[in-house]
C-alpha cells in the first residue's frame, strides 16, 4: 500500500485493469496531483470551488485521479465530449455536469469566460482544424485561468513528415491522429493565441508498451520516465502543456493597484 492506496491490483491505485504504473495512465496521475492542490489554494483564496472543464471527458477517468487527492473536494466537474460509448458510462456520472460536443465544430452551447481551469487531454490531434479547437479551449477559459493540454510528440522535422504522409496517404483512420506535433510546433501553435502564457511543459513515456510492458509494474520504471519527462520533454512521445490565460488589461491595472495600497 502507498498512501492508503494498492498499487498491486490497479494503475495508480486508482484505475482497475491496469499495471500499476501505466505510462499512458501518468499523464492524468501528474495532472490530478497539480490540479486538486490548484483547486484548494484557489477555494482558500476565494471561497469558491474551482470550476473544472475537462474537453473529451471520455469515461470520467480525470476524476479517479482527482477524488484521492486533497483539494479536489473544491472542485465542481463539467465536461464534453462525442460520447461515442454513451454518457452512462462516465465515472460518477452524478457528479458531472455534461455536454455532448464535437470540439471540431467548436462549443457554441459553451459559455466564454466561464471556467477557471479546462483539461484538454489527447484530443487536439484528432481536430483537422485544431487551431479553432484551440480557440475554443481559450474562450471558454477565464482570464487569469489554467489550461492543461496535453497531444502525443514526435521529434522536429519528422512530424513533418508525417503530416505529409498521412494527408497523401490518407493513414489516419476516422476520428484518428490527424494532426502530427513537435514539441516545438506544439508552443508555436500555443504561441499563435496570443493570449496563452505557458508556465511549464513536461513529458510522459520515453517508450513504452511492446516488450518494455512488464516495467510498467515497477515504480522505478515510472520515476525514470517521470524524471526524463521534466528535463528533456522532446525525448518522449507525449507531453503536457500547463499554460495561463493573460487577464485583462482592466484586470491587470487592477491587481497593480491593488499591490500598491498594500504596499503603502
Amino acid at each position: 500500500m502507498t498512501n492508503g492506496r494498492d498499487y498491486d491490483s490497479m494503475a495508480f491505485g486508482v484505475e482497475p485493469g491496469l499495471p500499476p504504473y501505466r505510462l499512458r495512465q501518468a499523464r492524468y496521475q501528474a495532472l490530478a496531483e497539480d490540479v486538486a492542490q490548484h483547486a484548494g489554494q484557489h477555494f482558500r483564496r476565494t471561497g469558491r470551488k474551482l470550476d473544472l472543464l475537462d474537453v473529451g471527458v471520455g469515461d470520467g477517468v480525470s476524476m479517479r485521479y482527482l477524488e484521492v487527492n486533497a483539494g479536489a473536494e473544491h472542485i465542481c466537474y463539467h465536461g464534453v465530449d462525442l460520447f461515442p460509448k454513451g454518457i452512462k458510462k462516465v465515472y460518477k456520472l452524478e457528479l458531472w455536469q455534461l455536454q455532448q460536443v464535437d470540439l471540431e465544430n467548436g462549443m457554441p452551447a459553451v459559455d466564454s469566460t466561464r471556467y477557471d481551469l479546462v483539461i484538454c487531454e489527447q484530443v487536439l490531434e484528432h481536430l483537422v482544424e485544431c487551431e479553432r479547437g484551440l480557440a475554443e479551449l481559450t474562450r471558454v477559459l477565464r482570464p487569469g485561468g489554467t489550461l492543461i493540454v496535453g497531444v502525443p510528440i514526435f521529434a522536429h522535422g519528422v512530424h513533418h513528415l508525417r503530416s505529409q504522409l498521412v494527408r497523401t496517404l490518407k493513414l489516419a483512420k476516422p476520428r484518428g491522429h490527424v494532426q502530427s506535433f513537435s514539441q516545438r510546433s506544439f508552443l508555436q501553435l500555443l504561441h499563435k493565441t496570443n493570449v496563452l502564457e505557458v508556465q511549464e511543459v513536461r513529458g510522459f513515456r520515453i517508450v513504452s508498451g511492446g516488450i518494455l510492458r512488464p516495467l510498467e509494474n515497477f515504480r522505478w520504471w515510472w520515476q525514470l520516465n517521470r524524471r526524463v519527462g521534466a528535463a528533456v520533454p522532446s525525448l518522449c512521445v507525449e507531453i503536457q502543456v500547463i499554460a495561463r490565460k493573460k487577464a485583462l488589461p482592466a484586470q491587470t491595472a487592477l491587481s497593480a493597484q491593488i499591490t500598491l495600497r498594500r504596499a503603502a
